[in-house]
């Protein structure tokens, strides 16, 4: 009989699966690679920059890691980074869509405003990275599985404003503070949904093919350089009073991607300190 240990690790265990992560050099795309790395994956980051923070230049050296620059808005990049990926470990199983554009309240631009004013090449520029992209990877990636006739698990990394529309009143202090106004711009949370749509329609696709392809929905992330008044407005509104820790999304990926999800497919998991559901 095997043992609680054993049964657990082979449940979630990612041994020699090959994981293309886009987006992997950002906070949460560093929080990613360590939990994928740890569970025994192997993972190409696909990232448009070149700069490796610290913690990712101390895990190459103890874990299967690769750093590939590429455009994930251009299809041909995207082709010619995969083949880089099967050449060194093989066709890779699992795609994580990470890579996104956002606006943030600890910086004002020019996405932040009411959305009368709103400029549309910031609006096509959010679709671009935040659906256009994903839609290219899983195209390639997805493409190349179904070619080669091997299951996988495609991850969009989504957000709960994909699905429930930002609280606007959360920036009202800003106004009281003398700040300059921020709105939550409508671009994240419609390419976001989007992305969503999208998951739902390649579920469908290619469940027949043995590729699973879910979304898993974060909401507001704790991070050092957040204005305090921030965190503590968006707090108030989350049934844990509290933002995420930057390494709390990492279970729910690991989770999706393993054996112990083999049957999901097609759904979103939000997360957001409390409002936890399928």
């Amino acid at each position: 009989m095997k043992s609680n240990k054993e049964y657990l690790y082979n449940l979630f265990n990612l041994k020699d699966k090959v994981v293309i992560l886009t987006g992997g050099l950002g906070k949460l795309g560093t929080q990613y690679t360590e939990a994928l790395v740890k569970s025994g994956a192997k993972v190409a980051i696909f990232d448009i920059s070149i700069e490796v923070n610290d913690i990712l230049k101390s895990l190459v050296k103890d874990y299967p890691i690769i750093f590939i620059k590429v455009d994930i808005t251009k299809e041909s990049e995207v082709k010619k980074a995969l083949a880089k990926v099967v050449k060194k470990w093989g066709t890779p199983s699992v795609l994580v869509n990470n890579a996104g554009w956002k606006a943030s309240p600890n910086k004002a631009s020019r996405a932040s405003v009411p959305f009368e004013k709103y400029p549309i090449d910031i609006w096509e520029e959010a679709f671009k990275l935040n659906t256009t992209a994903a839609a290219i990877c899983s195209k390639i990636v997805g493409g190349e599985l179904i070619m080669r006739k091997k299951n996988g698990v495609i991850i969009n990394i989504a957000s709960h404003y994909g699905l429930v529309s930002p609280d606007q009143r959360i920036y009202e202090y800003r106004k009281k503070n003398g700040k300059k106004v921020f709105v939550k711009d409508a671009s994240y949370s419609a390419s976001k949904a989007a992305l969503i749509a999208l998951t739902r329609d390649l579920a469908t696709q290619w469940a027949p093919h043995g590729i699973r392809v879910v979304a898993l929905a974060p909401g507001g992330v704790f991070s050092p350089e957040s204005d305090k008044e921030f965190v503590r407005a968006y707090s108030k509104r989350v049934p844990l009073n509290r933002m995420a820790r930057v390494s709390e999304m990492n279970g729910a990926l690991i989770f999706l991607i393993s054996d112990a999800s083999s049957y999901i497919t097609g759904t979103t998991l939000i997360v957001d300190g409390g409002w936890t559901a399928w």
